[in-house]
């Protein structure tokens, strides 16, 4: 999207951003996100993009073009009015308009770079189809107007220079005495804030009758927010705006105080949840295999939509729909705050760059990591090896495992469990290679008795293909296994999850841990609803269900207690106050009657999920940040893993991250090390 003093940044590195948009919404137009036929016209070349990509460009169009047709349905009884896009590009805005008859008394200006501006007039001359709704009458090349039709102009000027814009503009016709509406899709950040400031303010001021859409990025300063920065700096693109602009209270002030009236924001979670109907949610959620969710939300909390108006007859607030619910996401309330550190590791292995992986205690002092997608041999992919992290006096020494027979039935998977039944046994549960695909069986992992585990060198396991009568109901992933004891024998519990057929599970089974089979124990209360990505601890007997990512795609808040009884088990309601933050791709631990989460994804944009703890006898829930001054890595904590050694009071943190958008894959490269004995103490 063009815009930019020459220089700083590049005009070229700007609209080089442009180009690439364009062809990420024509990519999403392709697989049916968006509706749109002339977005293949106007972008010359064509690359599938990736369906998070996909949701990233759709979720932007649909605000867009929300709010646009508002503007147009509210001013429809005006003789006349006007559309101002700033830095337009490569969009074609002016042709879906006009294409769906909604341009009747509408003129749509369309301003970009000198080059960008020529480069759409030549390419709107050549294709009959654009030329043929646009009407040319002649115009082009008069100065800054590139193409004049009745009804649309295309104007090559650049966008700082607040003088020659207004010039051009009064050139082609524009009105400042009819209604008009100012888009700015992520087009003003990349100006100084000085310029868009005295743009904002000029359009407030020159014109009687004004409304005006921003979308653009917020949150700068957390994990996704500086892999988010890092990427448009290296694209020599900076994000000017966030500095002084960081999240949507100060967008709606610079408004209020450039001059106008009226202004409402909205993160993308909240105009996804509130100003999308259900069924059109619902189509998009099933267009193509999906499974990228966290970073789907982290994008859309990165994101916002603005609506600003003036002197307008009647009030345009397209984002307060009947759909709206009040914004209410204040800043969380922290107890206090807990430092990460790095663990001091010895290895010769990047093996926990990873994520969607499992980490699990086989013996005192010996965590073994497996699957999940990261970094091998110097490649990104579904990992291979197994890891292990064996505890010295004071560091880890970390190294690969030796496995006695390579299984391909292991097949590379993510989003498994892994659950300790003796301290040479585990199961492996679940988990996919790819989100169209089955989910994955079962599998023995066994583990010499006789190694003393000293070196990671030491632990070597067995692999063991299984195909038991209970494997139909290990066919998913994002779920949980959970030991439980029912009159006296040892089940998993196995819960919730999602497969390829079925974006969220709330069945569950119990499996006898030695014949591997389901067996039917009753259970009584209020069943949660279904859900996948929640955590699940083993407590009393029985389980502890937080959290998770629920049916329309939404995070939970609820607490469960799987509680035992004395014919079978009963599903409890834990009450927590004040209510537990929706969240879910957390994980979580039991310690002396406390539960606490770590980590995750909330909708609850003003901060990052740090350690919750929830004293499971009073309810009595606490939020803590995590203070990351001594890493010099942005920490993203969904996607992990996490460990706790509960006669230390420490928790390791191993692996996490993820596809951030179209911003580079993020891993945290290194685990880290909290200690929880300040808030186990004074809790």
């Amino acid at each position: 999207m063009g815009r930019g003093r020459p220089g700083v940044p590049r005009p070229a590195a700007v609209q080089g951003t442009g180009g690439s948009s364009a062809v990420s919404k024509c990519s999403a137009a392709a697989r049916g996100y968006i509706q749109d036929r002339f977005l293949r016209l106007l972008v010359g070349r064509r690359r599938r993009r990736a369906p998070l990509v996909h949701r990233g460009y759709y979720i932007r169009a649909r605000a867009v073009d929300h709010c646009v047709q508002d503007f147009l349905l509210k001013t429809q009884s005006h003789p006349r009015t006007q559309i101002l896009s700033l830095g337009a590009g490569f969009d074609s805005l002016y042709f879906r308009l006009k294409d769906m008859g909604l341009l009747h008394h509408t003129v749509v200006y369309e301003v970009d770079f000198p080059n960008v501006a020529c480069q759409k007039a030549t390419l709107i001359k050549r294709i009959k189809e654009l030329s043929a709704l646009v009407g040319d009458i002649g115009g082009e090349g008069l100065g800054v107007i590139t193409f004049s039709g009745e009804d649309y102009k295309l104007l090559g000027v650049d966008l700082s220079e607040l003088s020659e814009l207004e010039r051009a503009l009064e050139e082609a016709g524009l009105d400042n005495e009819i209604p008009t509406l100012f888009i700015a899709e992520v087009v003003l950040t990349y100006m100084e804030n000085s310029r868009s400031d005295a743009l904002i303010q000029w359009a407030a001021e020159h014109f009687s009758q004004a409304c005006f859409l921003l979308y653009e990025q917020i949150h700068p300063e957390d994990p996704f927010g500086c892999v988010m920065q890092q990427h448009f700096s290296q694209l020599n693109s900076a994000l000017h705006s966030l500095a002084q602009y960081p999240d949507c209270e100060a967008q709606q002030r610079r408004f209020f105080e450039k001059g106008w009236s009226e202004c409402s924001v909205m993160d993308m979670n909240e105009f996804f949840t509130h100003c999308t109907p259900e069924d059109e949610q619902q189509r998009v959620q099933a267009l193509e295999p999906f499974d990228e969710y966290e970073e789907w939300h982290l994008k859309c909390s990165h994101y916002f939509v603005l609506t600003a108006s003036k002197g307008m007859e009647s009030s345009w607030t397209p984002l307060l729909s009947n759909m709206t619910v009040p914004h209410c996401d204040g800043p969380v309330r922290m107890a206090g705050s807990i430092t990460a550190v790095v663990c001091a590791t010895h290895s010769e292995i990047s093996g926990l760059r990873r994520y969607g992986h499992h980490s699990v205690l086989i013996k005192p002092n010996v965590i073994l990591t497996t699957g999940g997608f990261g970094e091998e041999d110097g490649q990104h992919c579904r990992m291979r090896n197994f890891h292990v992290l064996v505890k010295h006096a004071d560091y880890w020494k970390a190294g690969c495992v030796k496995k006695e027979n390579p299984d391909k039935r292991w097949d590379e998977r993510l989003y498994h469990t892994v659950s300790c039944l003796s301290s040479s046994l585990a199961l492996v549960v679940g988990g996919r290679t790819s989100p169209s695909s089955a989910g994955l069986g079962m599998l023995w992992l066994k583990f010499p008795e006789t190694s003393n585990a000293s070196d990671p060198g030491d632990v070597t396991v067995e692999l063991v293909s299984l195909q038991p009568a209970a494997e139909p109901a290990a066919l998913r992933w994002r779920h949980s296994t959970t030991e439980v004891i029912f009159k006296g024998e040892k089940y998993l519990f196995l819960y919730g999850g999602r497969s390829a057929m079925e974006p969220v599970l709330g069945d569950w089974y119990f499996l006898h841990t030695q014949e591997l089979s389901c067996t039917v124990i009753p259970v009584e209360g209020p069943v949660p609803e279904s859900r996948h990505s929640h955590s699940a601890c083993s407590w009393k007997g029985g389980v502890l269900i937080a959290g998770g990512l629920g049916a329309v795609e939404q995070p939970l808040g609820s607490v469960f207690f799987l509680r035992e009884l004395e014919h079978g088990f009963q599903w409890q309601t834990v009450e927590t106050h004040p209510p537990l933050i929706p969240r879910y791709s957390h994980t979580a631990h039991v310690h002396d009657g406390k539960l606490l989460l770590v980590g995750g994804v909330w909708f609850h944009s003003s901060s990052v999920p740090g350690i919750t703890v929830i004293d499971l006898m009073t309810g009595l829930c606490l939020d803590y940040a995590i203070n990351v001054e001594h890493l010099e890595w942005p920490l993203m904590l969904h996607n992990h893993s996490s460990v706790l050694l509960p006669n230390e009071k420490e928790l390791l943190l191993i692996g996490g991250g993820g596809n951030c958008f179209s911003f580079g894959t993020h891993l945290n490269p290194e685990p880290v090390s909290l200690s929880l004995s300040n808030i186990l103490t004074s809790h």
